[in-house]
């Protein structure tokens, strides 16, 4: 302890009414203490607790603790590699289109107590001949199955001149309901072009990808023992996918939901690879609200879904560029957002990449779509291409070249019109969005031994 010389002190501790005692006394804690103790007197003043002048920190603990703190602040400080990094996958425009709290003009007009609108994008109600506006907004908004009968309210963009063209600009198309895309932002590393591979994914040899694929995402049609609008996968069947034959040293992303996330780390187990993180998507309906009435929950609405993060190996990827929360909109059945695909960009921008069970809007630059609604294939690498024929000699296909043709997805055709294009996917993508469906039985050796080429009819 600092030792302080208060006897110098003693005779002006007495003023106020103090007696001799009371500053020897102070004298004395002071010298024990290492601090004066001021005893005030009947001027209304009190003294300072004993216990806490002895508790309070000496001078040399006051400068550890400073150098601790400026310790810690240099070591949360990111590294000049890191901050390059962070910097280059920086969005570069400020632009950003924001919606309005208040969802409508009016609403916006008349909570602000003003006489016009703010800039923000509003919407306008959808009022049809059986439109009940007294029963208010319909739950599922944009995502109502019974859209075009639904007596509820629904909503499109009402869109100024200066944001359409904003909107135009931006390359955001189909507007009315679809408000997906107006805040993405593109994040693209390499430019490999899109391909895809249409296949049973319960008999397809993943091991054709070994050592040329750094990170997979899988959305399987769990059986979560709900009624779903489409088919699903027995446990076993998940399990016995071969995903683990994919890489040595990689990342999967494992969208998850309900009973799920316990098979899911089982699955993990089984494929060789180790939970490192969780990602959670908060669900937003078109108003940009959290969704309260969800269609899937045996006990609670599930308003958010998660997408296990698992490691195996040494994979090189870039860290800490995003947080492990997405706030998105909530589109077609089992379509997942689309911010997953610039998060995982981010991560690994170089690299490609392979997703299963997609559809065909699942189909992006620097990734290899595999699952059994897309059309024929397509795929670019050499390498694949090789290990691809020698596995189905029946089905032979050739390396697809970004000059051969523009890929233009098709918009979906009439059920009783819709084919299929053959082995070499010249025919484009078929746009059918309907979730993902298994076969009724499983395909014969015969045809299983020809290749994973178009279905019969009976499965789409």
């Amino acid at each position: 302890f600092g030792m302080a010389l208060a006897s110098s002190f003693a005779a002006s501790f007495a003023q106020g009414g103090a007696t001799a005692e009371a500053a020897a006394e102070a004298a004395l804690c002071g010298g024990i203490g290492g601090a004066l103790v001021v005893a005030s007197g009947g001027a209304g003043g009190q003294a300072e607790s004993v216990d806490d002048l002895l508790k309070a920190p000496t001078a040399k603990q006051r400068r550890l603790m400073d150098a601790g703190d400026e310790l810690r602040k240099l070591l949360a400080q990111p590294t000049t590699r890191q901050s390059l990094v962070a910097q280059r996958f920086m969005n570069k425009s400020r632009n950003m289109a924001q919606f309005c709290p208040h969802g409508s003009r009016a609403d916006c007009r008349r909570i602000a107590g003003s006489a016009s609108a703010c800039a923000k994008i509003h919407f306008k109600k959808i009022i049809k001949p059986w439109t009940d506006e007294s029963l208010g907004d319909c739950s599922y908004l944009d995502t109502c199955r019974h859209i075009d009968k639904c007596k509820y309210v629904h909503y499109a963009l009402d869109l100024t001149v200066e944001q359409a063209k904003y909107l135009n600009e931006a390359g955001v198309h189909n507007r009315g309901t679809d408000t997906k895309r107006i805040n993405e932002l593109a994040m693209k590393g390499t430019d490999i072009p899109a391909q895809w591979v249409h296949c049973d994914l319960r008999r397809f040899p993943l091991s054709i990808f070994n050592g040329l694929i750094s990170v997979v995402m899988a959305d399987p049609p769990w059986d979560i023992h709900m009624e779903l609008p489409y088919g699903t996968l027995t446990d076993d069947e998940v399990r016995n996918l071969k995903i683990g034959e994919i890489h040595e040293d990689g990342v999967i992303f494992l969208w998850v939901t309900g009973r799920a996330m316990e098979l899911a780390r089982d699955c993990f187990r089984i494929w060789g690879y180790r939970r490192i993180e969780e990602i959670i998507w908060v669900k937003t309906n078109q108003l940009q609200r959290i969704i309260r009435t969800g269609r899937t929950g045996h006990w609670i609405n599930h308003s958010k879904e998660h997408c296990l993060v698992g490691i195996k190996g040494n994979p090189k990827l870039n860290r800490n560029l995003d947080c492990d929360v997405i706030v998105s909109e909530v589109r077609e059945t089992s379509r997942k957002p689309d911010e997953i695909y610039n998060l995982i960009e981010r991560m690994f921008p170089n690299c490609l990449k392979l997703e299963l069970f997609g559809r065909p809007h699942n189909v992006h630059d620097n990734w290899i779509t595999c699952g059994n609604q897309l059309d024929g294939v397509r795929l670019c690498d050499d390498e694949i291409v090789r290990r691809y024929n020698v596995e189905f000699p029946g089905a032979k296909t050739e390396t697809w070249r970004r000059e051969q043709e523009a890929v233009v997805p098709l918009q979906a055709p009439p059920a009783q019109q819709r084919s299929f294009g053959d082995a070499s996917g010249t025919s484009g993508i078929s746009a059918e969005d309907s979730p993902w469906i298994p076969p009724s039985s499983a395909p014969g050796a015969a045809q299983q031994a020809a290749g994973p080429g178009p279905p019969p009819t009976a499965w789409a």
